[in-house]
């Protein structure tokens, strides 16, 4: 038998070959990750990416969108026509529920480690302004009057201009992206004063899905594609949404260019503070990749790669961060409504089990 010693230097010797593979880059030896994200996070990744691939040149990162629920049921489901290595959809309660749901089918540890949250940012209403002053006349952003406007269907009967035509206001696909999820969460909330099983399947949360429902038409499946396609389309066809405020901030300059004014942001209150949060999966990825995929992820929580978040409106997860004086920071362009402190009530995130009762009551709602 090999002596302890020699085992053990053995086994450090592998360990140690394992880490050079890892982290020193050897001509013809590339290692490829895949990185699943949100849309939310599309800009600033595709730019730290290639920073990333240009300090490490055996690291190969490639970048896939998809909406944030969208995420979870592709994996779950295999339906992906390529292998992830790292997901990243807009929180990590989406991570939970998909582990959950793995490990219900006897498929394990669906992780390398703990998922890791990479930013920080939280949900806001936005209006073209003339728009925002007849719908809240107080500055507040007010559920109360977004369901009145949808049942009275036309800006003229809510007191606007006739000639505005219909009220439109739009939302992400709840079944496919976060943003809808928190959208309906927060707006339940707020008219039933609380957020369970019991509420989302009463008759009265029944039916104000149903009028949330037939007033947005064919909802885009992520939060970045709905804010482009708000600005695109501008007032008269998308009058009132709800987004991030990463996105919200990070698009305003292409309003102002598209529509020739900006629009207004919105702070929900109370809201719900949502971290995109990163997870290695354990699915057909093997040691060495998930080592060099963690290498990406300690490279994006680095305070230097946390100010290039910023810099695309989404808040850094470093506590302490002067957002004003960032160089290029979205908080310092005078954007309409932006705060970089409101002072709002943020709510814990809604749990798993929550998400997934609010993509039921969607579905059955008519």
């Amino acid at each position: 038998m090999q002596p302890k010693s020699s085992r053990l230097f053995a086994s450090f010797g592998i360990a140690v070959a394992s880490l050079v593979l890892t982290y020193v880059p050897i001509p013809g030896l590339q290692q490829k990750i895949i990185v699943v994200s949100g849309t939310e996070l599309q800009e600033p990744l595709e730019k730290l990416a290639t920073q990333f691939t240009k300090e490490n040149s055996n690291i190969q990162i490639e970048l896939k969108f998809q909406g944030s629920q969208e995420i979870a049921n592709k994996f779950l489901n295999g339906q992906n026509d390529f292998q992830p290595t790292i997901l990243i959809p807009a929180n990590g309660e989406i991570l939970q529920e998909l582990a959950d749901r793995l490990k219900a089918t006897n498929q394990g540890e669906p992780f390398y480690g703990t998922p890791q949250p990479l930013a920080k940012t939280f949900l806001v209403g936005i209006a073209w302004s003339d728009r925002g002053q007849v719908l809240f006349p107080g500055g507040k952003f007010d559920w109360n009057r977004v369901e009145q406007a949808m049942q009275g269907k036309s800006w003229g009967a809510i007191g606007g201009n006739q000639a505005w035509g219909s009220f439109d206001f739009v939302m992400t696909d709840p079944t496919r992206s976060n943003s809808g999820q928190l959208t309906l969460g927060l707006w339940i909330q707020a008219k039933a004063g609380n957020l369970d099983a019991a509420t989302l399947n009463s008759p009265a949360t029944q039916a104000l899905l149903g009028v949330i429902k037939k007033s947005v038409y064919q909802p885009p499946r992520s939060t970045d594609t709905l804010l482009q396609e708000f600005i695109a389309r501008g007032p008269n066809d998308a009058d009132v949404t709800t987004i991030y405020e990463s996105v919200a901030l990070n698009r305003w300059e292409q309003s102002q260019t598209s529509q020739g004014k900006p629009y207004q942001i919105y702070y929900l209150n109370p809201t719900v503070e949502t971290k995109p949060t990163a997870a290695i999966v354990r699915r057909q990825v093997d040691g060495n990749t998930a080592a060099a995929a963690q290498k990406f992820l300690d490279f994006l929580k680095d305070n230097k790669q946390q100010v290039v978040f910023a810099q695309f409106g989404l808040r850094p997860i470093n506590a302490g961060t002067d957002l004003q004086n960032i160089p290029n920071s979205a908080w310092a362009k005078n954007i309409p409504g932006v705060q970089t402190n409101p002072q709002v009530q943020m709510l814990p995130p809604i749990n798993s089990q929550i998400l997934q009762e609010i993509q039921r009551s969607w579905e059955r709602a008519n």
